[in-house]
């Protein structure tokens, strides 16, 4: 009986090793077709709420595999399904972002973005590229795995409040009914070949603060006139930084930062009006209700101790994202089969934010970490920089681990 069962049991790994190098092969047969599809996404880059030639694209690609699809969720969004045996057992979304930020490129590359001033430099491109090469391997061997899969093609991540928010309230999320969820994004801290994971909290929250003091300007050289706006905000700035080295709870990070000080003065002019804008971002629902509070109170008592007005506004982004912890766990461990243990890392907290996370609130959801670096090739540059770039390997190891966990997933 025991000389049966272990032959059952390598029968059946050897199965499962078949159908990992059958994902492999395909992942290597369209690699240079996804490749060219991510050169071309790369050319013609396009802002938040503005992916309109984007979508046709990738509705064209999507034509063209045999895939299912609608169209215009929330304006640009495209939503397929691929469905294998037994489509209605359980259904599984694949996420990818379409939206471009208003970066100039400085990349000496063939394919460099030719919209002026915009550029994914936050590796949409790679993205998008990347779940339609999974969707080809998926919708070519469908008929070996139960269930369906959702291709979510998502508008408008870069712009708070997020395409995600909007996509789930016109029922991406539904028709059929979505299982789980899984997103993946580019990593520059990884080299190519590898994917990194983290379960539970993984990124931030994020909020826009916009703050605007109003004073009294005129002559620098006579400030006993004036209501300095410029000295105000200073003080508004540096306060606020109390938030998070005084008041933040030791067990959440947290971060505050301003990363626009307006003041259009000059040598000897001082402005009527300052405006500050900054990103608060924390993981924690309650405490981070309590900080926006406590940046309002803040900079309003001391622009009036002062003398002067201020106005607070205050956008609020995206919640916390926080990855599943059994779904992850289970993701991490397809990930190693596919890619071997020394490819597949754990990851600590990012303070960046993702609008992937209004998915995760709905649904027990898993967003990796896909490795583009390439030292050897001078490729390492960070997101959101001029010169971000990846190594192409990516997109073949993107296409085929992303099938892989996903399949395991409707077969569990």
């Amino acid at each position: 009986m025991i000389k049966c069962l272990n032959q059952l049991t390598l029968r059946i790994m050897t199965e499962k090793e078949m159908f990992i190098e059958k994902i492999k092969a395909l992942s290597s047969d369209y690699h240079s077709e996804i490749i060219a599809i991510r050169r071309h996404l790369h050319q013609y880059p396009e802002l938040s709420n503005e992916e309109y030639k984007t979508s046709e694209f990738i509705a064209s690609k999507l034509t063209e595999y045999g895939i299912p699809f609608e169209k215009g969720i929330f304006k640009t969004g495209i939503v397929g399904l691929i469905k294998g045996k037994n489509p209605d057992s359980k259904v599984i979304a694949l996420r990818a972002d379409m939206d471009a930020l208003p970066v100039k490129e400085i990349n000496n590359i063939e394919y460099k973005s030719r919209n002026a001033g915009v550029m994914h430099a936050c590796g949409h491109d790679v993205h998008m590229a990347s779940l339609l090469g999974t969707a080809k391997i998926l919708n070519e061997i469908k008929d070996d795995f139960e269930g369906s899969v959702k291709l979510i093609f998502q508008p408008a991540e870069e712009l708070v409040p997020g395409g995600a928010k909007f996509m789930i309230k016109e029922g991406v999320l539904k028709n059929p009914d979505v299982d789980k969820i899984i997103g993946q994004h580019v990593f520059p801290e990884l080299e190519v070949g590898k994917i990194g994971m983290k379960t539970g909290k993984y990124m931030a929250s994020t909020d826009e603060i916009n703050i605007t003091v109003k004073g009294k300007g005129g002559h620098a050289a006579m400030p006993h006139l004036l209501i300095d706006p410029v000295l105000i905000a200073s003080q508004i700035v540096t306060s606020l930084q109390q938030i998070v080295s005084r008041n933040a709870p030791f067990t959440i990070p947290t971060v505050l930062s301003f990363g626009r000080f307006i003041a259009d003065g000059t040598y000897n002019v001082i402005p009527d009006e300052v405006i500050l804008k900054g990103t608060f971002r924390t993981f924690d629902e309650k405490w981070r209700a309590e900080a926006l509070q406590k940046i309002t109170n803040v900079a309003k008592s001391i622009a009036q101790g002062a003398g002067a007005e201020c106005d607070v506004n205050i956008s609020h982004g995206y919640p916390y994202l926080v990855n599943d912890k059994d779904f992850t766990e289970e993701s991490f461990q397809y990930a190693i089969e596919y890619l071997g243990k020394e490819n597949v890392v754990e990851l600590d907290f990012r303070m960046t934010g993702e609008d992937f996370s209004y998915f995760s609130q709905q649904v027990p959801g898993c967003f990796y970490r896909l490795g583009t670096a390439n030292p050897a090739k001078g490729i390492g540059s960070n997101l959101h920089k001029p010169d971000y770039n990846v190594d192409e390997d990516c997109l073949e190891t993107g296409m085929g681990v992303m099938a892989w966990i996903a399949v395991n997933q409707l077969m569990d």
